[in-house]
């Protein structure tokens, strides 16, 4: 089975089946590490290496190709959820300073984020305001020419290995976008979660921090750096999804059973059937987001919480579904699925859960 026949579709140009070959070759010689306990460390060799080899320009950049980065996001995650999440993270908290950074900003922190030399956070969730972002209770007050925060941030994605964190907090005029240094939080208080990766309660006291574009429009600018990104969580689905059903294919193909093998079988068989398709439903839904934003470059908020909604979902029971065929071997500490199973349930969460996508996508309709 060819994962890559999807490069065929209309959706894509030559540089994105170019830059996708060369992304596999890459991640299947360099990411045999990426997998452990050790999040932190791995993370932050991750972020250097995929800097290195030039991946994080297309992530961090003021010129984002949505269909780029959900090609290297699938890519990445089918080889390493760590590398998917690293890759991504670099794009997600320096997107705010590409959006609206001034030269100087972008010159200090976008940079260093495309080259692998400052690692991205953004943090936007906190304990009482995670799909609800109108419920910020973190604050910013201006002193003089600067701007002072506190509050507590949570959920915080890169939080403790961060050099630097896009900051959600409300202003005077409302909700406004900073630039924070790591060394004016405490991201010291850590959350352990089912597939490791760092993460952490950020603490602002009185934390010197400097406006992102124009007070007051932190809102509008957090929903425009996910409307670039929320597409390609999908592309991160397929990757796991994908990566499912090749084990599960091995397994059915090797696997003795009753005189033939599992893949005889016809539940075996209408299991893959549904697993393969519900992961090309998953990929037109998710380069058809993308390449709308792309081609037309209009807000793609129906079209991306489709994608985000399905292919999450999807992915899901797909690898449920691995895990079922490969027996024993798919709860086997340490096996692809067995990391899959953990590794892909927060996409249905981050990023606005599913039941929130159901809501976008309503909306929209009802508004039409």
């Amino acid at each position: 089975m060819d994962r890559f026949a999807h490069l065929d579709w209309p959706f894509f140009d030559d540089r994105h089946r170019k830059l996708a070959r060369e992304a596999e070759a890459w991640a299947a010689q360099d990411l045999g590490y990426a997998h452990g306990e050790d999040a932190d460390a791995i993370c932050k060799r991750l972020v250097q290496d995929l800097g290195c080899a030039g991946y994080l320009h297309h992530s961090a950049t003021e010129k984002p190709d949505v269909r780029s980065i959900a090609l290297l996001r699938e890519v990445f995650a089918y080889h390493s959820g760590l590398a998917d999440f690293s890759f991504v993270m670099q794009g997600l908290g320096s997107g705010p300073i590409a959006l609206a950074g001034d030269s100087s900003q972008k010159a200090s922190y976008l940079s260093k984020a495309a080259a692998g030399d400052a690692i991205a956070a953004f943090a936007l969730s906190e304990p009482d305001a995670g799909s609800d972002v109108q419920a910020l209770t973190t604050t910013a007050k201006r002193k003089g020419d600067s701007w002072v925060l506190d509050g507590t941030k949570t959920w915080i994605s890169n939080g403790g290995i961060a050099h630097f964190y896009v900051v959600f907090a409300k202003a005077e005029e409302g909700i406004s976008a900073f630039v924070v240094d790591a060394k004016e939080v405490d991201a010291s208080e850590r959350i352990d979660i089912i597939a490791p990766h760092p993460m952490a309660t950020v603490k602002l006291k009185n934390s010197k921090g400097t406006l992102l574009g124009e007070a007051g429009q932190g809102f509008k600018l957090a929903m425009r750096n996910l409307d670039i990104f929320r597409t390609t969580v999908a592309a991160a689905a397929l990757g796991f999804a994908r990566r499912a059903l090749h084990e599960a294919l091995e397994r059915a193909r090797q696997r003795k059973m009753f005189g033939n093998t599992l893949g005889d079988l016809q539940m075996s068989q209408a299991k893959l059937a549904d697993m393969a398709t519900s992961i090309d439903a998953a990929a037109l839904l998710t380069y058809r987001s993308a390449w709308v934003k792309d081609t037309q470059g209009k807000r793609v908020t129906r079209e991306a919480a489709m994608a985000k909604m399905f292919a999450t979902e999807a992915a899901q029971t797909v690898i449920d579904d691995a895990v079922q065929l490969l027996g024993g071997l798919g709860v086997k500490r340490g096996h692809p699925v067995e990391r899959l199973y953990r590794e892909v349930r927060a996409l249905r969460i981050y990023e606005g859960a599913t039941e929130v996508q159901k809501v976008i996508i309503a909306k929209d309709l009802l508004k039409g």
